[in-house]
């Protein structure tokens, strides 16, 4: 963690979305690597959440509760924080929520984008930004190979579709305003992050397979599973915040313009190729895992079923990203396989059934130890 406390300690660091699930960890994250952390989110959609049960707005400089569609008051958030490094996480983020909400996901998640980069691009000082899309921004042909950066930008449904809108923006503000060969005229370094399937402790959004199961799981009844042939790239919440973390402190410690030239643009982070699972395997595996977190108490009870629904509107079948490019040039790699990344979630899921009314943020950071750990592993080995 020493290179990245030398990056981001006492640095000013703005997190939108900082009440949501990922947002929530960053926060923690960046903290504890000695960051001012800022953060301007709506209120948490869902209660429990983890910004309220890890108390994680008890460790922000400043908490700005505003909507990112608003450009005036995000704005005023961003000067008033004056960041040093931006990561850009709000978003409505569910694919079944974007077809209820077509119009009000494209306006969060494409134009709460480009609010954001125009405020940056008032601003008028030096910055890293990081904007965080998803893998649903590619254009989705069910093929079995992991899609790379370079691939286009689609989507199906609206979520995915927005997304897609997100980068293309994105990338229209690095060419037209933030060109990294010009660096010494501007001092923005732009970059976007797509991450596959996120799973961990701490997320209550709904039409989530591990939100439906532990909320099942909770009350001994089995977990309902829509989808069980469909392939994700699942992954622990701290793999792609540490690829994003990895990223900005590359782009901090970058100056020459062949450089950044690289570094500014898009960066897949994934599982490793085969690691990926279907959801059937994932729900399997997270039964057993609860099951093993309960002790003998527990009953060994676990159990799921399929609620397939043939007139559920679409859902991508299949899922893959290639992280060559993170690998080879960040020397960025995962460091939890599926199995760590199941137990971790359980466990930390269990331990807040067990006892609501704690505070989550102990285990949060023996989670962030944890995976800081097995890195110094992967690199002796």
């Amino acid at each position: 963690m020493a290179h990245l406390r030398e990056s981001f300690g006492s640095k000013r660091v703005l997190v939108t979305g900082h009440t949501g699930f990922k947002g929530s960890w960053l926060s923690l994250w960046l903290n504890r690597l000695g960051a001012q952390v800022y953060g301007y989110a709506l209120p948490a959609a869902t209660n429990p959440n983890n910004c309220a049960v890890s108390q994680v707005r008890e460790l922000l400089a400043g908490h700005v509760e505003g909507d990112v569609r608003d450009a005036a008051a995000l704005q005023t958030a961003v000067e008033a924080a004056r960041p040093d490094v931006i990561f850009h996480l709000a978003a409505q983020a569910l694919v079944r929520e974007s077809y209820a909400a077509p119009r009000e996901t494209f306006e969060v998640n494409a134009m709460g984008t480009a609010n954001l980069l125009e405020a940056v691009r008032k601003l008028g000082r030096p910055c890293i930004v990081v904007i965080v899309t998803s893998d649903k921004c590619y254009e989705n042909r069910e093929q079995v190979w992991g899609y790379r950066e370079e691939d286009a930008m689609g989507g199906h449904d609206p979520y995915s579709a927005s997304k897609g809108v997100a980068e293309v923006i994105t990338a229209s503000y690095r060419r037209s305003f933030f060109n990294p060969a010009k660096i010494a005229g501007h001092g923005v370094k732009l970059a976007s992050a797509r991450a596959g399937n996120v799973i961990g402790g701490g997320d209550w959004s709904p039409d989530r397979i591990v939100v439906d199961a532990v909320t099942h799981l909770s009350r001994s009844e089995p977990v309902p599973v829509r989808n069980p042939a469909a392939i994700r790239p699942w992954q622990h919440v701290l793999e792609p915040l540490g690829g994003y973390l990895q990223l900005a402190a590359a782009l901090t410690s970058a100056h020459e313009p062949s450089v950044l030239a690289w570094l500014c643009s898009a960066w897949n982070f994934g599982p490793r190729a085969g690691d990926e699972a279907t959801v059937k395997e994932l729900v399997t595996r997270f039964c057993a895992a609860w099951d093993a977190t309960g002790g003998a108490a527990a009953g060994g009870g676990a159990s799921w079923k399929d609620v397939s629904d043939p007139a559920a509107p679409h859902e991508a079948g299949i899922l893959r990203l290639s992280i060559d490019k993170a690998t080879w040039l960040l020397g960025w790699k995962p460091r939890w396989n599926l199995e760590q990344t199941v137990a971790r979630t359980a466990g930390w899921y269990r331990a807040y059934y067990d006892a609501p009314s704690r505070s989550m943020r102990a285990a949060c950071l023996a989670d962030l130890d944890a995976y800081m750990a097995a890195g110094q592993q992967t690199s002796h080995a």
